[in-house]
């Protein structure tokens, strides 16, 4: 997996990983992915953003998750 877009430095962020060395954290990222499902709003207020950015962020995102079940509580009264 090639992230080469996402850098750690313990003087920028406070070592949150970033995009490309910018104040720009991969959650930040994540966010504005999630928050903006069109790209093209996004890069509109972040021209610094690049579709691989967000790639790699979101791919980034998903090695530090662990692979486990989680147990989601269902609401009975909606689940009728």
């Amino acid at each position: 997996m090639k992230l080469d877009r996402i850098t750690i430095d313990a003087a920028r962020m406070n070592g949150q990983p970033c995009i490309r060395g910018m104040r720009l954290t991969v959650r930040r990222v994540v966010e504005l992915a999630a928050g903006y499902p069109n790209r093209e709003e996004l890069f509109q207020e972040y021209p610094e953003l690049e579709n691989e950015d967000i790639r790699q962020a979101l791919l980034y995102a998903a090695a530090c998750l662990e692979d486990s079940i989680l147990a989601i509580p269902v609401n009975r009264e909606t689940a009728a």
